[in-house]
């Protein structure tokens, strides 16, 4: 079986804060650890009240130093709303401190609306500069050299693994120019992976860092003990997508016994279509669905992200998924 990692978008319940999804982050990490899972990563998102990863390397050094063995990283930090400089000082820091267990996975969106990118003070055009930066950044992670001017302290000489995050064909031919590994986004945005990953694949180049390509899709997984009890928890996921259809995101809401009762017609056609990368049931059930689509992507790894609202059903989720797949 491919190795399983984990995508944590810290979410914030209903009736919690920002400090219980952290603490639950950890914790989940730990089991995550255990069970067998090879990477765990935080998503960078800003002014979002259910999400609690905005500073996302400090979540990073948290997580890291509340595990021993598992890969912890970024998915991702969004490269245009900071200097390659910054993100090369923060993540030569965590591996300093964590050697052997960083990763730095980027991407391009902002990560937030307008507005508060605005509140960032980042320039309208910065997103258009991501090659650039990538290679601004891949350089400053390389062995500095007499007379160099800048370097990234620490950082210089670390070599700390970088992705390239992408829910479009921008990313895979980004990935493929400067031979990255290749996460797409397909727990929310599923229209366009296998021309991604095909585009990726045909154009890759190999770099120091990867000699073939190397893909890790990232999908909802939700499990359970049974079929019905996964399902009656996935409504809490399908929520959240309607709330962002409705332009009114908040805290993850609890399980609901009819979803049909939540949304539109309208509104349920259009979350489905974005989660459709998404597998819910029974160890059987996900085992079944989710080996097809690893035979369809030929995936060499799977991220699953599993917004579920009680946290001991959400670790359970995990634990069922590694059973099932592993």
């Amino acid at each position: 079986m491919i190795p399983l990692s984990v995508l944590d978008l810290v979410p914030v319940c209903v009736d919690a804060t920002p400090a219980d999804a952290l603490r639950n982050t950890l914790d989940l990490a730990q089991h995550a650890e255990r069970f067998g899972y090879r990477r765990y990563w935080m998503a960078e998102h800003h002014n979002m009240t259910g999400i609690a990863s905005a500073a996302t390397s400090v979540v990073i050094g948290y997580v890291a130093g509340g595990t021993k063995t598992i890969r912890v990283g970024s998915g991702g930090v969004m490269l245009p709303n900071h200097s390659p400089l910054v993100i090369a000082e923060q993540f030569g820091t965590l591996e300093s401190l964590y050697p052997g267990r960083i990763d730095l996975g980027l991407g391009r969106a902002p990560g937030t609306d307008q507005m508060t990118w605005r509140a960032m003070r980042r320039e309208p055009m910065a997103a258009e500069r991501f090659p650039e930066d990538v290679q601004e950044l891949r350089a400053l992670f390389e062995p500095a050299v007499e007379g160099q001017r800048i370097r990234a302290v620490p950082g210089a000489g670390l070599k700390v693994p970088l992705w390239i995050l992408g829910s479009s064909l921008y990313g895979a031919q980004v990935a493929a120019h400067f031979g990255l590994p290749y996460a797409f986004a397909s727990h929310f945005a599923p229209d366009a992976l296998d021309q991604a990953i095909a585009m990726y694949r045909e154009l890759f180049r190999p770099s120091g860092q990867l000699e073939r390509p190397y893909v890790m899709p990232c999908v909802n997984v939700v499990a359970a003990d049974t079929d019905r009890e996964a399902t009656r928890l996935f409504t809490s996921l399908q929520q959240r997508f309607v709330d962002m259809v409705r332009n009114a995101r908040g805290k993850l809401s609890p399980p609901i016994d009819d979803i049909d009762t939540y949304w539109t017609p309208v509104e349920r056609a259009h979350v489905e279509r974005m989660l459709t990368c998404s597998f819910v049931g029974s160890a059987a059930t996900i085992g079944r669905e989710v080996d097809r689509f690893i035979e369809r992507t030929g995936a060499d790894e799977l991220m699953i992200s599993g917004a579920v609202y009680d946290h001991a059903a959400r670790v359970r989720s995990y634990e069922i998924t590694m059973q099932a797949l592993g």
